[in-house]
């Protein structure tokens, strides 16, 4: 595509329609900062709820929390994503894959056995939550990539809930 073909084209069209683009345009952009804050506000309220159901809940308690987190209705299996979704948002600094690997191993190796390369497969998640707004990444303390889960800055510095340490978790597909 030429951009110069481009700037031609715009040049010959109405001045009307110029405007309407370019309000869509500002729209959108605001839309899409809007649900960027909303998307931290929903990962800082998941937090708050599974902080809860890890201080005052069993198995059954983490397991109905599982499906209030993730209620969309699919035909693929989700358990992966929504796996390591509760993995970061449990976790109280950044993780990288093989850290992220061992977690899931630890709490749902169901889920895990299903894939070929776990590693692979959390990379491609805990990317996927980066483009979604959910997750942001940085480095570890040897220079890896890890991933933290994004959290509203209205309750960054407030201490986790102190708690009995997280069980093994049976998730349902």
């Amino acid at each position: 595509m030429n951009n110069g073909n481009e700037e031609r084209k715009l040049q010959g069209t109405d001045a009307n329609v110029l405007e309407v683009l370019r309000a869509a345009r500002l729209e959108l952009e605001a839309l899409l900062r809007q649900r960027a804050e909303i998307t931290r506000q929903i990962g800082t309220v998941k937090q708050a709820i599974i902080g809860l159901a890890t201080v005052f809940g069993g198995p059954a308690l983490q397991s109905a929390v599982l499906d209030l987190m993730d209620h969309r209705t699919t035909t693929r299996q989700s358990g992966f994503t929504r796996a390591c979704r509760y993995i970061l948002t449990e976790a109280n600094r950044p993780l990288n894959s093989s850290e992220m690997c061992e977690e899931l191993r630890k709490k749902f190796p169901e889920v895990v056995s299903r894939h070929k390369d776990p590693t692979a497969s959390v990379t491609t998640v805990l990317n996927r939550l980066v483009a979604y707004g959910e997750a942001v990444p940085s480095k570890d303390s040897h220079g890896r990539r890890a991933w933290r889960w994004v959290a509203d800055e209205n309750w960054i510095g407030v201490p986790p809930i102190p708690g009995p340490p997280p069980q093994r978790i049976e998730m349902e597909n």
